[in-house]
């Protein structure tokens, strides 16, 4: 984290349990408390960027990645993947343009290791990788007042969903009351103090991943980097893959996988109860499965009613069965929660 963005968050009353992660005194579930009740702004520090530059840029990127970043345009965000040959996601990310570059906004703990594994692809591409933190932060806004927020301090609001605008920083819409500001590090401190001022109370790092959980937006962090094919992610169902692009690593398996219709695997929201904290990368079982692992854990979040709520990769008849144990065939039993889209 930029030393100064820190100094600034600490200021504010930002407390750092570990390298990616902010806390605002808040108990463990009082974060995503005020995220349903009102509008929040958040430090995304778990998540950072690597900027592409150069005139083959957005060939390199589409060379490369799931979904048809040739036709991204300048106003546009997408969601993507970053497969290993085997067509499992190595990471997943968003990508939005600035001007001529690319901005690709992934989970901060592979960060590094992505941006020397893509390094490695650049040969003779007239293109640079760049981490993008050593000159600029991300900040979530998210609630009914967030574009109200993002207007009284002179940002533009984009007007669909992963659609973008640009100013003295870059927003991206995620979802209907859900915004990314990327901003020059000069401003970050500004902005921030605009968006409290309008009404938007911080919260840390939990509130914008149980968020994300809400949503059905799955992030690959480093326990389950390999672990799944862009399907199993819904990956296919909001956006991340193009079917009708050239290759790019993986794509032979993610393409069989769709047009064979062989998928067994699904990700599902669900809830543990009180106590049982479902770790990232955690075996979940189900009764048809006996003693074999039917799926992991992606990603969880303190819930405001308490407990917690997850993104699960689970076998498809598991979760039709309704029944699912966390961490072993007899462990806490999960409950299902809907998704805010179908999984056909």
């Amino acid at each position: 984290m930029n030393a100064s963005w820190q100094t600034h968050l600490a200021a504010q009353g930002a407390s750092f349990p570990d390298e990616f992660s902010v806390r605002f005194g808040e108990d463990e579930r009082q974060g995503a408390s005020l995220v349903a009740q009102g509008t929040v702004v958040v430090p995304l520090e778990h998540l950072r960027v690597i900027r592409a530059t150069g005139e083959d840029a957005g060939a390199f990127l589409h060379n490369l990645f799931s979904n048809d970043v040739k036709k991204l345009g300048a106003n546009e965000a997408q969601l993507n993947s970053f497969n290993s040959p085997k067509g499992r996601m190595l990471a997943s990310m968003l990508v939005w343009r600035q001007g001529s570059d690319y901005l690709l906004a992934m989970s901060a703990d592979i960060h590094a290791a992505m941006l020397k594994k893509l390094s490695m692809y650049v040969l003779r591409s007239k293109v640079r990788l760049l981490d993008d933190g050593s000159d600029s932060v991300l900040i979530g806004l998210a609630g009914s007042q967030a574009g109200a927020a993002l207007e009284a301090a002179g940002l533009g609001i984009p007007g669909a969903p992963r659609a973008t605008a640009s100013g003295i920083a870059s927003v991206v819409r995620l979802d209907g009351a859900r915004f990314v500001v990327s901003t020059p590090i000069s401003e970050a401190a500004a902005l921030w103090n605009k968006f409290v001022a309008s009404g938007a109370v911080p919260a840390g790092t939990q509130a914008w991943q149980w968020l994300d959980i809400r949503e059905g937006l799955p992030t690959v962090t480093q326990p389950v980097q390999e672990e799944f094919v862009a399907q199993m992610l819904n990956f296919d169902l909001i956006g991340g893959v193009s079917f009708n692009k050239g290759c790019y690593p993986g794509q032979e398996i993610v393409a069989r996988t769709h047009y064979l219709g062989k998928l067994k695997k699904r990700m599902y929201r669900v809830h543990a109860p009180v106590g049982a904290l479902p770790a990232v990368g955690t075996d979940i079982y189900a009764p048809d499965f006996g003693d074999q692992s039917a799926g992991k854990v992606v990603s969880a979040a303190p819930a405001p009613e308490g407990g917690y709520d997850a993104l699960v990769v689970l076998q498809s008849s598991s979760a039709d069965a309704g029944q699912a144990h966390l961490g072993a065939p007899d462990g806490p039993a999960l409950a299902f929660l809907p998704l805010p889209y179908a999984l056909g």
